[in-house]
């Protein structure tokens, strides 16, 4: 039998709704994004999907879908391991700005690289920002080393934080024959699809997670897939969801 992993993309967060870099912010789950968590519980109680063990990231809007996932499943009482390195992208001095407005002030192709290219990272978050000591003196990190807190992160650096943690505490559990339900973030999700799909830099800039839809993968004994990922949704649901994330970054006409 192959193994089977399930990952899910938070809910629309209050700063997805308001179209906010959000990054380490810790927004909560909007009216919407609570709307698509219980959507996605509800997927996969159809699909009769059981879990041993689930993972997410310290923000609570990743949390959050993951209560409502088990919550919808009643399976309240698995275990439940948080990791910074799960986090979303750290956008650094972007985080707080409206997206829109900034693809208008700096251009969309500038937007998009920022959001999108593989090793370009956003302008770092200064000690003048508003938002430095509630995100760089949050005691959740209070134990991360200089070197592990970013300022801002381009996705091959949230990559390279969050691929140790897979391969050596959620691969592991795979392995071990657990049933394992990832609810995290678009960005440190695109990087676990990324090393199991093996796409390219540039093939990964284009992907688009939808929010709150359960995605499917059946892996094998190296964790490799036996075949595409697949949605727990139906297809046009899906498809609205990715191009709602796809349009983020543009000037709003």
């Amino acid at each position: 039998m192959p193994h089977r992993l399930v990952l899910v993309r938070h809910g629309e967060s209050s700063w997805n709704q308001e179209n906010r870099f959000c990054g380490w912010f810790d927004a909560d789950l909007s009216e919407k994004g609570t709307e698509e968590a219980k959507r996605g519980a509800q997927a996969i109680k159809d699909a009769k999907m059981e879990f041993d063990i689930c993972f997410t990231s310290v923000l609570k809007r990743a949390v959050h879908t993951l209560w409502y996932i088990m919550d919808g499943t009643d399976q309240m009482w698995l275990p439940v391991h948080r990791s910074w390195r799960l986090n979303e992208r750290h956008y650094g001095g972007l985080i707080g700005l409206n997206k829109a407005e900034t693809a208008q002030k700096h251009g969309e192709e500038q937007v998009k690289i920022w959001r999108r290219s593989f090793d370009v990272p956003p302008p770092p978050m200064g000690e003048d920002h508003p938002y430095y000591k509630l995100i760089s003196k949050d005691r959740r990190y209070a134990d991360l080393s200089a070197s592990e807190l970013p300022s801002c992160e381009s996705l091959k650096d949230t990559i390279a934080r969050a691929l140790p943690y897979w391969n050596d505490v959620i691969a592991p559990q795979i392995l071990a024959g657990k049933r394992v339900l990832i609810a995290a973030h678009g960005n440190s999700l695109r990087g676990i699809v990324k090393h199991l799909d093996g796409m390219s830099d540039a093939a990964i800039m284009e992907l688009n997670l939808p929010t709150g839809i359960p995605i499917v993968y059946e892996l094998d004994d190296n964790l490799k897939p036996t075949k595409p990922m697949s949605f727990l949704g139906d297809e046009e649901t899906v498809k609205k969801a990715m191009e709602a994330v796809a349009a983020q970054g543009k000037v709003k006409k």
